[in-house]
């Protein structure tokens, strides 16, 4: 899971994007990187680590312009390395673009070959993104070839992305400049991945646009939120503000990803017109009934949440329960969330780092701890060995989501079923894995309702990774087999730097 934001402004932008980053940081912490527009010139800086660390003030200097794209990255399989996996990616021909994308491809390897076999263009690094940037490139340079003037147009932006839709699977929420025209987003046909759009307007009535994978990006900017960007729908705004959209898929649905508001988003965000946060809440309450008819009422004393992401839905199920709700474990703030982090031992370090219990509230007690959601069980499993060291007579564990049962492909770090805790194991059988005295997991149709309640309009939900149903109707056994056997992307191509294009400011932060 990445976080994709884009401005056009009347002033600046780098201090705009920047402080936007920082609202999206919990979607990426493993790079960062800004692209701005001066006119026909684009300013990039990217590198690795959160962006605070990524960006100094000599760099955002550097980064003039008065509309840029911004990116957060977290490392999925197969583009955990340098910096130059940072996006945003950067193409020289035609025109010149840079782009941005949230979300993952599922016919990498075909396009892969089209792109560099048919179409003759060369890929640095082993990201999708820079694939999927390299197809836009090739269909707009074809749109461009059939004009004398070789001037380009906004039917030839829109035809290009239609064009891209057809060929394109997976799923992406993008964001892009073409240098000297102007920014483009657009939003796969099934809206997996969610962006929405945001507008200002100055005291001189000059309106500006933003483009961001979460309306909270907005508050910080002072921008408002208009809509969502509808799947298959793109945008453009000229580096002058004029504004264009148009549906470039002939064949879309509203199937965004359950999993954003489970645990992705920020509770503060509306995304596909839900609020996060009440989506949580209303989550708590089915998940409560189910608790009633399943686990012991009498022998639970206390409801406590496992920071930060399920606090809402425990608030809300301690209510309904008649139970009494207390913060037993303490969050250190200065940890990464451990979901998104690499590598089983880096997450069973990092738990005992970022979570602290108080003893007080533990001891003699029979505990109810409430996730969002349990997809590998080790932070589980620490938990509740740490809640039983702090003197717990009983623990038991209430999930927010259902099972997490199969891979997602469409971004979110869980490439494997061997991962998976829930991976042929019942409740009960996940209830020894992790070491508690009963488990009780949200039922989908619940989880489902919970939030379509809140927008009638969203059709269907990319539930995929509880029921192994993927909407693009691409993925089969074959394919996730081959997930589990190798790394996700082209293959893990790398470049020298020396091969970096020429006629662009780049500058690759260092580690430090």
């Amino acid at each position: 899971m990445c976080g994709v934001l884009g401005l056009v402004s009347h002033e600046p932008v780098n201090q705009l994007l920047y402080d936007g980053l920082q609202m999206l940081q919990h979607r990426g912490q493993d790079a960062a990187g800004i692209a701005t527009a001066e006119g026909s010139m684009f300013h990039l800086h990217k590198a690795k680590g959160m962006v605070r660390e990524a960006f100094r003030t000599r760099d955002m200097r550097d980064l003039v312009g008065n509309a840029g794209i911004a990116h957060v990255r977290y490392p999925t399989a197969g583009n955990a390395g340098s910096s130059a996996e940072a996006q945003p990616f950067y193409v020289n021909s035609p025109f010149g673009i840079v782009l941005a994308h949230n979300g993952n491809l599922t016919n990498t390897t075909e396009l892969y070959e089209n792109v560099c076999n048919r179409h003759l263009r060369h890929i640095n690094t082993s990201s999708d993104s820079e694939v999927l940037l390299n197809v836009f490139a090739h269909e707009l340079r074809y749109e461009v070839s059939g004009n004398a003037e070789k001037r380009l147009t906004v039917d030839n932006i829109f035809n290009a992305v239609r064009q891209l839709n057809s060929r394109v699977r997976g799923a992406y929420g993008v964001v892009a400049m073409i240098a000297g025209y102007g920014m483009l987003a657009f939003r796969d046909p099934f809206g997996i991945r969610p962006l929405v759009l945001g507008s200002q307007t100055d005291a001189q009535g000059r309106k500006s646009y933003a483009v961001s994978s979460e309306s909270v990006a907005f508050n910080a900017l002072e921008f408002d939120l208009e809509r969502d960007i509808e799947p298959g729908e793109a945008v453009f705004i000229t580096f002058d503000g004029q504004f264009y959209s148009r549906r470039c898929s002939d064949d879309t649905t509203l199937s965004p990803c359950l999993f954003e508001y489970v645990y992705f988003a920020r509770p503060d965000s509306v995304i596909d017109g839900v609020s996060v946060y009440q989506a949580r809440l209303d989550m708590g309450v089915s998940l409560a009934n189910k608790i009633k008819r399943e686990l012991p009422l009498d022998d639970i004393d206390v409801v406590m949440p496992i920071p930060d992401t399920s606090r809402p839905s425990a608030m809300e199920l301690a209510m309904h329960l008649n139970k009494p709700y207390r913060e037993g474990l303490i969050k250190n703030r200065y940890i990464g969330r451990t979901f998104i982090m690499p590598g089983q031992s880096t997450r069973r370090k990092s738990v005992r780092q970022k979570l602290s219990p108080m003893e007080t509230e533990f001891k003699g007690k029979s505990v109810l701890l409430v996730d969002d959601s349990i997809v590998r069980g080790t932070t589980s499993r620490e938990i509740v060995e740490m809640v039983r060291a702090a003197g717990a007579r009983k623990v038991y564990l209430a999930s927010a989501a259902p099972e997490v049962r199969f891979p997602n492909v469409y971004g979110i770090d869980m490439p494997t079923r061997e991962e998976l805790i829930a991976n042929g194991r019942t409740a009960a059988d996940i209830a020894r894995e992790i070491g508690c005295d009963g488990i009780v997991f949200q039922d989908l149709n619940d989880l489902e309702a919970a939030v379509k309640a809140l927008n009638p309009a969203i059709a269907s939900f990319d539930s995929s990774c509880f029921n192994g149903i993927y909407q693009t109707g691409d993925i089969d056994e074959a394919y996730l087999q081959r997930l589990s056997a190798e790394k996700a992307g082209c293959g893990g191509l790398k470049i020298h730097p020396s091969r970096m294009e020429h006629n662009i400011s780049i500058s690759l932060g260092d580690d430090e």
